[in-house]
């Protein structure tokens, strides 16, 4: 691989692409290299203390709301900043990754918000993530208009129609090894915030909007208090008012549910909200409380959102944003529209169903994965909302919450079915397949499945052999029916890849936080390495 000596010690390390000195520029690079220096330090120790608080939860040490943070929580005087522009109604969002089609697609679907995804939806080949800035460069100097081989064309909307973007980056504890600052891989989240906010932060705000992102996977109030202090070390660096930039954090893990208000409080002058990540919410739950009995979990499909311990934790996503002034976002919709009409109806319902729920709870907004969903969400919260953008007016105080009701697992714990274990080693496998090859976000089954849906497919197998619910030879016997049928539908897939991957993160005696930076190691920068 090539190595480009760049200012502030940033080394590329990956072979240049097409259009890639139009991102990685010097000027680029270094401000990705100075908030690497000024931060990477703190990051790795919150990494250390995510394991130190994992081995305190697996020893027995409660989870509870902090004592030490009681006077946040009881002070009813703080804010976050009032709504920035383009962020006021946000009743329909849309996620996916930032290629091309879907960036246009996106952008027109007709939703408030556009979420490009760096992170669950994005396999993080070294060309998805140069060209995701550059899709989102393009989107927004409007020179991303294409037509394919096929002649379908793709073209922007008025821009008075086209959702406002916000950006995921990648989580805290992933690394972007095609990066180097001193020798060591650069953190893969302040390269997807870094460039995005270098590039597009003043042309956004130029167009009337502003840099805004989604952060996922925090923990804790900490992890938050670094993302703040990232965006006022950018902010200064690049002569941009404190208070710019605004975040939605994703209360994703459950250690964050009981730290919504401090994390709020930490980011209030730069909050846009917080959002229901409800399959990585489960992916947490298992992955903290796998190693007890009580916390057994059923199918996936089983455990809905009306599960107690699901509703504890929405409801009380509500009532603290409210409280605070905060937007609250639902959670996704994951369905994916087919050709049948009779099967979109069905589908329609379902969601219909869901958001009505979010909307009727106080929810100011929610998500869907596909264009098709749009104005089935847009309907429900137009029925609620009417006119207004939002119903932050709703306090939500009757709404009171304790430790025990967001872990009430036991209430709906029971025994997978063996068409659950089939399916969850179906999906575990298909998106190995898919995210191997590049794709982040794959429909299999009429379902948008991506990281997180991965996610728990294996960590619920994990977890059934864990406690011999299952038996082993059931998931090996089972593991080689579905590779083989994948095989069969794909003759492409790297069958020998993508059994070891699951035989590491899925039947290895201790659990795997995440598959991803082991798979990324040895698979997609490996293969970008043969490829130079």
């Amino acid at each position: 691989m090539p190595t480009i000596a760049l200012t502030h010690h940033v080394q590329i390390l990956a072979a240049p692409g097409p259009r890639h000195e139009e991102i990685l520029t010097l000027e680029a690079l270094a401000f990705v290299g100075q908030l690497v220096g000024a931060f990477e330090g703190r990051r790795l120790e919150l990494m250390k203390e995510r394991r130190r608080q994992a081995l305190r939860i697996a020893s027995g040490s409660p989870l509870d709301f902090p004592r030490a943070t009681s006077a946040v929580r009881a002070d009813r005087s703080w804010r976050v900043a009032p709504p920035a522009p383009g962020l006021t109604d946000r009743r329909v969002e849309i996620t996916g990754p930032p290629d091309r089609r879907m960036t246009v697609n996106a952008l027109n679907s007709g939703a408030r918000v556009w979420m490009a995804d760096f992170e669950d939806a994005t396999a993080p080949t070294w060309e998805n993530i140069v060209g995701g800035q550059l899709n989102l460069l393009d989107a927004i100097e409007r020179r991303i208009d294409f037509t394919t081989p096929e002649g379908k064309e793709y073209r922007l909307a008025d821009r008075e129609s086209l959702a406002t973007i916000m950006v995921r980056p990648r989580g805290w504890h992933l690394d972007e090894e095609h990066l180097a600052y001193d020798g060591r891989s650069v953190p893969a989240a302040l390269v997807d915030f870094g460039l995005y906010f270098f590039h597009c932060a003043q042309r956004q705000i130029d167009a009337g909007h502003g840099p805004y992102f989604y952060l996922p996977k925090l923990e804790n109030r900490y992890e938050a208090r670094l993302w703040n202090d990232v965006f006022v070390t950018a902010q200064d660096l690049l002569g941009i008012p404190r208070g710019t930039i605004r975040a939605t954090v994703l209360i994703e893990t459950i250690t964050a549910a009981f730290e919504m208000e401090e994390i709020l409080h930490e980011l209030r002058e730069h909050s846009a909200g917080l959002n229901a990540g409800r399959w990585d919410y489960l992916f947490s739950m298992i992955k903290t409380f796998g190693h007890r009995t009580d916390f057994l979990l059923p199918d996936r499909a089983k455990v809905t959102m009306a599960a107690p311990f699901m509703r504890a934790y929405t409801e009380l996503l509500v009532r603290t944003c409210h409280r605070r002034g905060a937007h609250a976002i639902g959670g996704m919709a994951a369905h994916v529209p087919g050709r049948d009409p009779a099967a979109n109806e069905a589908v329609f319902a379902k969601v219909r169903l869901d958001k009505e729920r979010e909307a009727e709870d106080g929810f100011d907004g929610s998500w869907v994965a596909h264009p098709g969903l749009v104005p089935v969400c847009r309907e429900v919260f137009d029925a609620v909302l009417g006119t207004r953008p939002h119903q932050l007016d709703r306090g939500r105080d009757d709404v009171e919450v304790f430790a025990q009701d967001l872990l009430s697992v036991r209430r709906i714990s029971g025994p997978p079915t063996p068409e659950g274990v089939r399916t969850s080693i179906a999906v575990a496998l298909g998106y190995f397949a898919a995210w191997l090859r590049g794709q982040g976000a794959v429909a299999l089954d009429g379902l948008m499945e991506d990281a997180a849906t991965a996610e728990i497919a294996r960590v619920q197998i994990w977890q059934w052999l864990r406690h011999r619910v299952i038996e082993r030879e059931t998931v090996r016997r089972l593991l080689d029916d579905e590779l083989a049928a994948l095989g069969a539908a794909y003759p492409w897939a790297p069958l020998d890849d993508i059994r070891a991957l699951f035989e590491r993160t899925t039947l290895s005696g201790e659990l795997p936080l995440f598959f991803t930076p082991d798979a990324y190691s040895r698979h997609l920068v490996r293969q970008a390495e043969a490829q130079a």
